[in-house]
């Protein structure tokens, strides 16, 4: 159901956009103007030092690529996805999920797709590979335990932000989940070993961001990261489980409009 279900809500939601041509170039210009000034900073910071904790400018760049990547993955589905959940929960009218014949968090999950904020995986793509060129290329092992890493950026991203937007069953009046997420995703720009001791525990376990754009990129580019990679493994399996289970418990709380 899910193999059938998730490129169906992706096709309805390319229709959608394409209608508004326009939003492909506006957003294609961000992405490159976002990506100019990042790379000017870059510029800035090796004209002063040669390293920046262990990390050289074309390592950094691959990093900048994880980032752009993984916040154009969440800008585009989980982002639209879990502010829909929130305006549902807010209004009371989650109960035309409910009841439809599928799982409810998959639908959550996938019915809403800002397509063009895509253009960002794009761009960090093109930025990871010019970073690789620049640095010798990448080992196939190398490669392979990057698209489990990124894979568990994904998941530790969806969950921090899902779990946010489910607490509103309790909480109910949840403003600016958006802004706070962009806000805290900025610390991810930068390897997550720069920060004070007791920040790098904040953004590798309570808000994982850091882990979610780092280890993906030590992996990448050869740095260590053996042990962080299996620490990132079971913490995203971890965040998955906590996720499914605050949902099953939001759920009993919710008591829909007609309450």
């Amino acid at each position: 159901m899910t193999a059938r279900l998730s490129p169906l809500y992706l096709r309805v939601q390319l229709l959608n956009e394409v209608q508004y041509r326009a939003n492909f170039l506006l957003r294609l210009v961000h992405s490159l103007l976002a990506l100019g000034t990042a790379l000017v900073t870059l510029a800035l910071v090796f004209g002063q030092v040669d390293r920046l904790n262990g990390w050289d400018a074309h390592q950094l760049l691959v990093l900048m690529g994880v980032y752009t990547a993984v916040n154009g993955f969440a800008q585009m589905l989980v982002l639209p996805n879990a502010l829909a959940l929130l305006s549902d929960i807010e209004e009371g009218t989650l109960d035309l999920v409910l009841l439809k014949p599928v799982d409810a968090q998959l639908v959550v999950s996938l019915r809403a797709t800002q397509v063009w904020q895509g253009l960002d995986i794009l761009t960090g793509a093109g930025t990871i590979v010019t970073g690789l060129v620049l640095s010798g290329g990448v080992r196939p092992l190398a490669l392979l335990g990057f698209l489990v890493a990124l894979g568990c950026g994904g998941a530790l991203v969806y969950s921090f932000l899902m779990s946010v937007t489910i607490s509103a069953f309790w909480f109910v009046k949840l403003d600016n989940v958006g802004e706070l997420f962009s806000g805290v995703f900025q610390a991810a720009r930068w390897p997550v070993g720069i920060y004070p001791g007791w920040l790098r525990v904040v953004l590798s376990f309570l808000v994982p961001v850091g882990f979610a754009v780092t280890v993906p990129a030590e992996v990448l580019t050869s740095r260590p990261a053996g042990t962080d990679l299996i620490v990132m493994i079971l913490l995203s399996a971890a965040a998955l489980a906590a996720t499914r289970v605050l949902w099953q418990r939001g759920l009993r709380r919710y008591s829909g409009a007609s309450a």
